[in-house]
């Protein structure tokens, strides 16, 4: 894959000079001011306005209207240089590159555009930053992320179940496919309930206009980059979202797409230069196999199959190796971030996007956001290839060296789920998943979790089986890392995913003519898996040693698998898990290593004493957090 000089800058160390020429969030701050002669019309620029005071000075506008390409640019403005344009291959764009001084003031400049005599004035405002200290605040091991799909959690405002201009202008709840009328509103109404169940961070799927003509309640095939989806809200109400989540004590990550856009882009029915998307002589998905990209003997043609294949047929793939298109992403994602103060990126199909350009990316936001949380989908298969994809020890492969902090750890995932399957699967799995951490930079910034919202749901995958279940909360709740929820679970949602819809089903209770609400009530099971989560989760926020403690693990024998948080203060957590269908009287002397020192201990969710520290009790089919007692 060719590289441009400008990913060789960025790697060298030059800092995204050429890459980061600035992007806003919205919709254009001022209409165009023509000429006294008609002149070309601009109707977009991104982004839409920007900020004095960033890290990194430039910024690339991308300007757009019929026939903009013929003119020349000038302006006027103390502290901004325009360092020349860019004529693309379609008429209808221009590039303007703009260099903004340290002691450059916040205000509207004037950008001049002349086309023979026909002159265009365009006002673009830059603002000032915002120093607001407790904004973008990031995510450490004592938050609990709750992840949604804002289009089935609840509707909040029905005034916007049905926008005027939008390709899918109906709701229809019976249709799996079809928009259902969930919203930001809905997701605001319900904060309470997402503190009382002990979550601290929400993460919604991508809240960015998806206007496409089918099945786009999902958010992952983006239409606009600049725009909240009108369906959920106003790019105003976002930025309101976001501040009163913060006040609530609730952090928000969005949900991005840096592989692929929706067919229904503009920049894809209007392309700025047929380089601008990668095209094959026919249609040709991605391979999906990224162990090409780390492959010693792996050949060319795979890693660009896996790179530069379409997701999907409606999901064209973005070509990072233009140094415009890789500015304009990078722009995209600075500006959200500074545009509302979210906390998190949490980043979709890392590994399909152009290696290059991640370390670019990544490099940019991090500069520019440190405390930004960042985690990756690395949907991979080994503990090795999930490692690749974040901060890790291992050398580069073909030029490659990721600087994302963390993943999503689907290692996990996969272990949990396969060892509560059937009668009781082997516990070394997730015993070998937590040892492959050797190979991280820090493992404490992945996030594990037990299903999202391409896979069947947890409660389904172990046969509904309620005490498994506690199982697999449990480990999720004293492990290492972020811990994730996808949304329902926590009320023994289930499903399998033959077709996806059916793990995207409503919360009941998110509309007003649902008969069973579970935000108001939960009898039942239903309830009690409320709870349970709840209790270990708000133990878990009040108890550094589960968030913030280390961590050593047992070899699983007969059945049993334990391991311990502690800190050096002296706090220390047993979780000992019997994974067999007969209880089991363990012999606590080989765990001496952490429990010297301790006399008995209290099970945090039941409140029952363990006395005998020697000899443990521990139920079929059970996982025991114990508080240790001296």
């Amino acid at each position: 894959m060719k590289i441009f000089p400008f990913f060789a800058l960025v790697l060298a160390g030059a800092l995204v000079a050429s890459a980061l020429r600035a992007a806003p969030l919205g919709a254009p701050t001022a209409a165009p001011v023509h000429g006294q002669k008609a002149a070309p019309a601009i109707d977009r620029v991104d982004p839409t306005f920007w900020w004095v005071g960033m890290k990194n000075p430039h910024l690339q506008l991308l300007v757009h209207g019929p026939g903009i390409g013929a003119s020349l640019a000038s302006l006027r403005y103390a502290g901004v240089a325009l360092d020349g344009i860019q004529k693309l291959e379609n008429p209808n764009y221009l590039v303007v590159n703009l260099t903004i001084a340290p002691d450059a003031k916040p205000g509207q400049l004037t950008l001049l555009f002349l086309d023979g005599k026909k002159k265009t004035t365009r006002a673009y405002e830059l603002r000032a930053r915002n120093q607001d200290p407790a904004r973008t605040q990031g995510l450490t091991q004592a938050d609990f992320i709750y992840m949604l799909m804002p289009d089935r959690f609840a509707n909040g405002d029905p005034k916007n179940d049905v926008v005027r201009g939008t390709r899918v202008n109906h709701v229809a709840r019976d249709s799996m496919y079809a928009r259902h009328g969930g919203d930001l509103k809905g997701i605001e109404n319900h904060f309470s309930y997402l503190k009382q169940l002990g979550a601290t961070a929400i993460w919604p799927t991508p809240i960015v206009e998806n206007d496409m003509p089918k099945a786009s309640y999902h958010g992952y095939a983006v239409t606009d980059c600049y725009k909240v989806d009108p369906r959920y809200g106003t790019n105003a109400e976002y930025v309101q979202f976001v501040k009163n989540a913060h006040k609530q004590g609730l952090k928000v990550v969005q949900d991005i797409v840096l592989n692929h856009w929706g067919s229904y882009h503009h920049l894809f029915r209007d392309q700025p230069a047929a380089d601008w998307f990668h095209a094959f002589p026919t249609f040709t998905r991605s391979n999906y196999n990224a162990f090409v990209l780390n492959d010693p003997y792996g050949a060319k043609i795979d890693r660009k199959l896996e790179n530069d294949g379409w997701f999907d047929t409606t999901m064209p793939d973005v070509n990072q190796s233009n140094p415009l298109v890789a500015t304009y992403l990078i722009q995209n994602f600075l500006w959200w971030v500074e545009s509302t103060g979210l906390d998190g990126y949490r980043i979709d199909t890392y590994p399909y996007s152009e290696p290059q350009f991640l370390m670019a990316w990544g490099k940019a936001i991090a500069d520019e956001y440190p405390k930004l949380a960042l985690f990756g989908e690395a949907w991979e298969g080994t503990e090795a290839e999930q490692a690749f994809f974040a901060q890790n020890i291992l050398p580069p492969v073909n030029g490659f060296k990721s600087n994302l902090p963390g993943v999503l750890d689907f290692q996990i995932c996969f272990g949990i789920g396969d060892v509560l399957k059937g009668d009781g699967g082997d516990l070394t799995k997730l015993y070998r998943a937590l040892q492959g951490d050797w190979m991280y930079t820090d493992a404490t910034r992945n996030v594990p979790f037990l299903d999202n919202h391409d896979m069947s749901r947890f409660y389904s995958v172990i046969g509904e089986d309620f005490a498994k279940y506690k199982m697999g909360l449990a480990w999720l709740l004293t492990l290492r890392g972020t811990p994730q929820l996808y949304y329902g679970t926590e009320v023994l949602m289930k499903n399998f995913s033959d077709p996806d819809g059916k793990v995207r089903e409503d919360f009941p209770g998110g509309w007003a003519s649902d008969k069973t609400n579970y935000f108001a009530a939960r009898p039942g099971p239903a309830g009690e898996a409320f709870d349970y989560v709840a209790k270990l989760a708000n133990y878990r926020k009040s108890h550094p040693v589960l968030s913030s403690g280390k961590l050593m693990q047992f070899i699983p024998q007969d059945g049993v698998y334990t391991y311990f948080r502690y800190t050096d203060a002296g706090e220390c957590v047993m979780v000992i898990a019997n994974n067999t269908k007969d209880a089991k009287q363990v012999d606590g002397r080989r765990f001496a290593e952490r429990t010297a020192g301790f006399a008995s201990g209290q099970d945090v969710v039941t409140g029952a004493p363990v006395p005998d520290l020697q000899t443990i009790a521990v139920p079929a089919r059970t996982v025991m957090v114990v508080e240790l007692k001296k």
